[in-house]
């Protein structure tokens, strides 16, 4: 298999003419949902100046998604666009498919026996599922932070370096880790403990120590899988003002079950939910994608202002 493309912003992904947000054209619930603010939320709080939500520079673009394990259809008929430094979230109850869509971005779900993606996953305009492409080199430029902060074993300065030495990338090592520790607002609470274990840092330093790590490796998009729920509201706070910092550099995706996190944070807002076949078996679906402000005050579609109402979910 061959690398992708050295320069990916050189062949940008066509924005999608008829439907450029990716929003389902039907409502299946036939219910629109009513005009006017539908939750109460400090919706931008953490946008504050950055430029307005826009598709124009499209990075993504996923298309007829569906996403098998073995014969369980998890995800079904998803499209959406998501622009460059962007914040998009994606939103829904437990087992509506957001874990599994944000995994297809950069292959992770290669990693899961009996697996299996169809339709198209578009970075660039490039299928990340082509049989050329290296899923190695993938997940190089698409990085991703879980849910539960997994530092190595090892010393603060070796986690952030371990990315660039295996990656046989050149330059100051030393200048390297201070880049990627600044940037993940850590630098001066463990510049004078850069040989101390990282498992010895707090559960929020921890997280922003691999956040910090996928950022040595000078990725262009930063996928976050629920990466404040392990964490107390001070170091929530503190990652989600990173997040904002981030996205003048950085596309980010993010997963998460807080909505007034979502509200906050985010430029756009993907809402799942999980649909019942005839059989009884649930498969996840997206509902609506629009700007995070129309999501919150003015959705759609009557299920999307239910579950951020509370109403369900």
């Amino acid at each position: 298999m061959t690398a992708m493309t050295d320069s990916p912003t050189d062949s940008p992904i066509g924005k999608p003419a008829d439907n450029p947000a990716g929003k389902p054209a039907d409502n299946p619930a036939g219910k629109p949902a009513p005009e006017g603010r539908a939750l109460s939320l400090a919706i931008g709080d953490r946008r504050r100046g950055r430029p307005e939500p826009s598709l124009d520079d499209p990075v993504f673009h996923i298309s007829d998604l569906d996403v098998w394990y073995g014969d369980h259809q998890a995800v079904r008929d998803v499209t959406m666009t998501m622009g460059r430094r962007q914040i998009t979230a994606m939103i829904g109850p437990s087992g509506c498919g957001k874990s599994t869509v944000i995994r297809c971005l950069n292959r992770m779900n290669d990693l899961i026996p009996g697996a299996r993606v169809t339709g198209k996953v578009s970075y660039h305009g490039e299928n990340l599922y082509d049989a050329e492409v290296d899923p190695i080199e993938v997940r190089r430029r698409i990085g991703m932070v879980f849910q539960k902060p997994n530092p190595f074993p090892k010393s603060v300065y070796d986690n952030i370096a371990y990315g660039p030495r295996v990656n046989g990338m050149k330059g100051n090592l030393d200048d390297l880790v201070e880049e990627a520790l600044t940037s993940a607002a850590l630098w001066d609470e463990v510049k004078d403990k850069l040989k101390s274990s990282a498992l010895a840092l707090s559960g929020g330093q921890q997280q922003r120590l691999c956040i910090a790590r996928a950022i040595a490796v000078r990725p262009e998009v930063i996928l976050m899988d629920e990466p404040c729920s392990a964490l107390d509201p001070i170091a929530t706070a503190r990652i989600e003002d990173l997040m904002a910092e981030l996205a003048a550099d950085f596309t980010i995706v993010i997963v998460t079950h807080n909505m007034q996190q979502a509200a906050r944070i985010s430029d756009y807002t993907a809402f799942f939910t999980a649909d019942v076949d005839t059989e009884g078996v649930r498969h996840g679906r997206l509902v609506e994608y629009d700007t995070t402000e129309k999501i919150f005050e003015n959705p759609a579609d009557r299920r999307t202002e239910d579950y951020i109402t509370g109403r369900f979910g």
